[in-house]
């Protein structure tokens, strides 16, 4: 549960873009954006709607809104095997203020979000600063964000079990090499402490009392975990108003995680009003230094998780758009708009996080957990 709602911030800020990003000396446009998304994979299933506002105001100032809502059910492999399946309704609302003066642009905003189990509350700013006639752009970001934790089941709040505190900052540079050669370097750090496991997921132990010969137990994960993470980007422009890009991102973590992302993506503009994507994203992580599939006994040692997010695994996913730019006749004041699709397939291969739910003899013995997801994006945008 907690992931989805990870997930779904994360499929609102690759949509909507809440992050600032290429030159610091113009303010966003007027538009508005009317998205549907849904994500379906592993036994989960989160899809809703959203509506993003922007509007400026003068030439120094400018504002957005922006309401995320997630319908989600689950009967996930950790659900069926330690819980029951549920199904819950998360919003989100986003507000944003941007500040432009001279080549500097001062941007914060606060999202609040809220499910039966899980309440969040962040604040952000951020600056950033064109240089040396806008070639290059240096912003920096802070982040604040504070969760309250609680228990569900079978669609009855239990309890709170705990609140998580969390810090972010980041640093980037975008770099204009050549006419056609567009450099980005990116890096990021973050402290988190407080109840920073998942309560729906426990850990698994050897029992040779039970008739499956393992038993489950709760997980405990240490209260602070800080991160850091450091991405280079290429984007080179082509004939014909193509584009391909490239992104390589190292992260590493105080419980052990080290992660690499490789990226790659190619953009082809058609027939004047279309546009068509296409990206492949490899990931793959190393399992945290506590986690185990199975452990020997109960309580074997001071930190323990089956979290399958904490194993290790590789991913790979697949994606293509498309949009389509048209000019409405009325109303008057739109200047135009686009209708744009995107469609992204998901492999995620664990290698050391097992399926339970298939019995062996032996525990520890079952085949390796294998996930597919499809995730699909349609809005519609207008400029005016």
């Amino acid at each position: 549960m907690m992931r989805a709602h990870l997930r779904a911030r994360w499929l609102a800020a690759a949509v909507f873009g809440l992050g600032a990003a290429g030159r610091a000396d113009v303010l966003p446009e007027d538009r508005t954006d009317v998205l549907y998304h849904r994500y379906e994979g592993g036994g989960l299933t989160v899809q809703g709607p959203s509506v993003l506002v922007r509007k400026k105001f003068g030439d120094s100032f400018s504002a957005s809104y922006q309401y995320y809502e997630d319908l989600i059910s689950s009967a996930s492999i950790d659900v069926v095997s330690q819980a029951s399946t549920y199904k819950e309704k998360r919003t989100q609302h986003n507000l944003n203020l941007d500040y432009l003066h001279g080549s500097t642009l001062y941007s914060a905003g606060f999202i609040y979000s809220d499910e039966p189990d899980y309440k969040s509350n962040t604040g952000f700013f951020s600056i950033s600063q064109s240089m040396f006639g806008d070639l290059t752009t240096i912003s920096f970001g802070y982040t604040q964000g504070w969760d309250r934790v609680g228990e569900v089941d079978k669609g009855v709040f239990q309890k709170w079990v705990g609140n998580a505190d969390h810090r972010n900052w980041s640093l980037g540079m975008s770099q204009v090499l050549t006419r056609n050669l567009l450099l980005g370097l990116n890096f990021e750090t973050d402290e988190s402490d407080g109840y920073l496991q998942n309560p729906y997921r426990g850990v698994r132990f050897v029992d040779p009392f039970s008739a499956k010969g393992y038993s489950f137990g709760p997980a405990v994960a240490p209260s602070t975990r800080t991160g850091s993470a450091g991405a280079l980007q290429l984007k080179y422009y082509l004939p014909w108003h193509a584009a391909v890009d490239g992104n390589y991102r190292l992260y590493s973590d105080t419980w052990g995680i080290l992660a690499n992302t490789v990226k790659i993506g190619y953009t082809q503009p058609l027939f004047t009003d279309w546009t068509l994507e296409a990206t492949a994203r490899y990931y793959w992580q190393r399992h945290a230094s506590f986690y185990s599939d199975l452990y020997p006994f109960e309580d074997s040692q001071n930190f323990t998780s089956r979290d399958r997010e904490l194993a290790q695994f590789h991913s790979l996913s697949l994606g293509l758009g498309g949009s389509w730019e048209f000019h409405p006749g009325w109303p008057h004041w739109v200047d135009k708009g686009t209708l744009n699709f995107n469609f992204n397939r998901l492999h995620i291969d664990y290698q050391d996080f097992h399926n339970n739910l298939i019995p062996s003899l032996v525990p520890g013995d079952e085949p390796l957990y294998t996930l597919d997801a499809n995730v699909m994006q349609f809005f519609i945008s207008f400029w005016y």
